[in-house]
């Protein structure tokens, strides 16, 4: 017999029990499924063994890394159901491109277009292989092994993922006859997956899939994400011309010095695409007002620099609008369910004073400008006027710019509203997707350490507090955008990863936030890393690693 702690709970059980078997006995005191273990402080499979001694807890869906695990789980069901459907040795393989909304999209390698009908089938399938709860088996190999059984099973973008490994050794997952590898934790077997839905959606399938707030249920698939899916789409085909669409392609361009190269056309393709932003606007004379918008980390202040160097070059004068400036002094701000103050709730921003300003400089009354002084917690006034002219424009960049609420007495057709954010187009292989939050929190990391002297853990601690507030004011706007943005930088993780680990290192093993830390560092361990010397210094990524000519 063992004896283990449950929970603060002790109990004994017979040498060799899984924490399947345990966390079975306390499913009863959780509201959603259990899905992983926590032994000692670290994170457990199920699928393991309890050992004697070991204090143990429990992860369900509504924990960041459970519902990872869920994702990460139903993604090998949906390969393995394709698999089936189309034959072991047909040619078709199916590749996980990007997020979009709760779902992933996936596409068809060979080109061809997926239907209803396909869909329904591989969606009956993965229905066959829950209700038979097969177990999700794991097998540790070589590296070398592993390089040699992604090149016979044709999946190449593995292959050079483990070339560049320094671990010497690698857990491949297998599920009935299909071996695959994922980064992460997976559930025990696919009787924990029957929440999801698969739908044919342009080219490719949707994989819907549970969110982290309702992890037992399959959110409604929304077709009115067309604007995000073409920006996606067309960040795809930056990555194909540049050659880097997974991590191993993006190494191996490092090992070949072809790395400088790289960031200059990664560079030349963003200043385009901002040009082409600023002519449309040009076109448009009624557009008074610039609407920036997007979530934490996106690079709001430098991609509104540039957009306004890009306007000058139209023949307009651009006048920078921070709606910050606009915050009501501290003690009047609004506060969340904990007490702590929400500095993205819409009320803190003074709306009567913001609308009252942009509607005099629309009739060409001059406005002092205000700044808000974030030390004193104070708005004050600075002598900085301004007079909009024929040619001049006001480039406003502030969270709610796309919820019209907050411009409710600017006429729309001055306005024109640009959505930003970094929106990864790398995946660290065809079926494992690096997270759009992951890489802007790891911006944020790097930039508060920097610019506030905030830890790793400090920033990781009101990550999630940050997530809440975009979900609710800034997401359900993004598609109101006249155009988007995607401000991700196909080499920028390389970049951000020496400023980044030495931070998360320091996040203390016995805290909340050190399996957030460790999971990041395991992340970044799959790139090489790469000198920002070669950074240009109005790049987007200089606003968080620091360097940037705008002094943001």
């Amino acid at each position: 017999m063992i004896q283990i702690t449950v929970n603060g709970e002790e109990r004994a059980y017979p040498d060799g029990t899984l924490l399947k078997a345990v966390a079975e006995e306390f499913q009863g005191r959780y509201d959603s499924r259990i899905l992983l273990a926590v032994v000692n402080g670290k994170l457990r499979e199920l699928s393991k063994c309890a050992k004697d001694g070991g204090e143990v807890s429990f992860l369900t869906g509504r924990s960041k890394p459970g519902i990872q695990t869920y994702h990460r789980s139903a993604t090998l069901l949906f390969m393995k159901a394709f698999q089936d459907v189309a034959g072991k040795d047909a040619p078709c393989q199916a590749s996980v491109e990007f997020t979009l909304g709760n779902g992933l999209f996936i596409r068809l390698k060979d080109g061809s277009l997926a239907t209803e009908e396909m869909a329904g089938r591989v969606r009956n399938r993965m229905k066959e292989l829950v209700e038979a709860a097969l177990p999700i088996e794991k097998r540790n190999i070589h590296t070398d092994e592993a390089v040699e059984l992604f090149r016979k099973s044709g999946m190449k973008d593995k292959e050079k993922l483990f070339y560049y490994r320094r671990v010497s050794r690698v857990n491949v997952y297998r599920l009935g006859e299909y071996e695959d590898y994922y980064y992460g934790y997976m559930v025990p077997d696919t009787g924990y997956l029957p929440w999801f839905d698969l739908i044919a959606y342009e080219n490719g399938f949707v994989l819907m899939l549970p969110h982290q707030g309702a992890p037992e249920q399959v959110p409604e698939f929304r077709e009115d994400r067309r604007k995000l899916f073409r920006v996606m789409e067309e960040s795809d085909e930056w990555g194909k011309m540049l050659h880097v669409g997974c991590v191993g392609e993006l190494n191996e361009q490092i090992t070949r010095g072809n790395c400088r190269d790289l960031v200059l056309i990664q560079e030349a393709l963003q200043e385009k695409k901002i040009g082409e932003i600023a002519a449309a606007i040009a076109g448009m004379p009624d557009k008074k007002f610039i609407m920036i918008a997007g979530p934490s980390s996106s690079g709001k202040t430098t991609f509104a620099r540039r957009l306004s160097i890009q306007l000058m070059s139209q023949g307009m004068t651009p006048h920078p609008v921070s709606v910050d400036d606009y915050f009501v002094d501290r003690e009047h701000t609004p506060r969340d369910a904990d007490g702590n103050y929400n500095f993205e709730a819409l009320e803190c921003i003074d709306l009567k004073k913001f609308n009252e300003d942009m509607t005099a400089l629309l009739e060409g009354r001059t406005v002092e400008l205000p700044r808000f002084n974030f030390k004193t917690g104070k708005r004050e006034y600075k002598g900085d006027f301004v007079t909009v002219g024929p040619n001049d424009i006001l480039v406003i960049e502030g969270i709610h710019c796309l919820n019209d609420r907050m411009s409710e007495k600017l006429p729309g057709e001055n306005k024109f509203k640009i959505y930003i954010s970094a929106l990864t187009q790398l995946n660290i292989d065809e079926h494992n997707r690096i997270p759009t939050t992951d890489g802007r929190l790891l911006r944020r990391i790097v930039r508060d350490a920097r610019t506030r002297g905030s830890s790793a853990r400090e920033t990781i601690r009101m990550w999630p507090s940050v997530r809440r507030g975009e979900e609710v004011n800034i997401f359900p706007y993004q598609e109101d955008a006249d155009v988007m943005f995607n401000s991700s930088l196909v080499y920028e993780l390389a970049v951000l990863k020496q400023y980044a680990e030495p931070l998360l290192f320091s996040v203390p093993r016995d805290s909340e936030e050190y399996l957030e830390a460790r999971r990041l560092l395991k992340f970044l361990d799959y790139f090489l890393g790469v000198d920002s010397s070669g950074v240009p210094v109005n790049s987007l990524i200089r606003e968080f690693i620091g360097g940037s000519c705008f002094n943001v």
